[in-house]
């Protein structure tokens, strides 16, 4: 009996020796998006979306807006790193559905990002942003 349940131990280590857990890889999807901000990198932040991907948020007027997250991101420029913290504060993941809380915090001001992500063709990507900022 023990020679079976070792068996079956080895064959299930084994399996998962190499992979990355879902949360990892979600992990890690979200991650280009706060290291792409931090260091002024676009090309790395938007290899977190999808290319269709949509920001959704309410403007200094109060007003609702939703633009394309290429948009959105169109004028980040090469620059110096930020002087900001970033944290994943929560991820729940659900199938091929996720979500993800960030925080990006900065002398000034503090942003909570809520990602909405999909896991289309085995990639994780972000198909939705909302968020809320306010300075401090």
């Amino acid at each position: 009996m023990k020679f079976i349940i070792t068996l079956f131990l080895l064959g299930t280590s084994t399996a998962s020796f190499g992979q990355i857990s879902e949360y990892e890889a979600v992990a890690k999807t979200v991650n280009y998006y706060l290291e792409g901000g931090t260091n002024s990198d676009k090309e790395t932040l938007m290899k977190a979306f999808h290319e269709d991907a949509d920001v959704r948020f309410v403007d200094d007027k109060g007003e609702y807006k939703s633009i394309k997250a290429s948009e959105f991101f169109g004028g980040m420029k090469p620059g110096p790193k930020s002087n900001r913290k970033t944290r994943i504060a929560n991820i729940n993941i659900t199938g091929h559905a996720a979500n993800a809380h960030l925080v990006i915090e900065s002398e000034d001001f503090e942003f909570n990002d809520y990602m909405t992500l999909l896991k289309i063709d085995g990639e994780w990507k972000i198909i939705m942003k909302i968020f809320f900022g306010e300075k401090r």
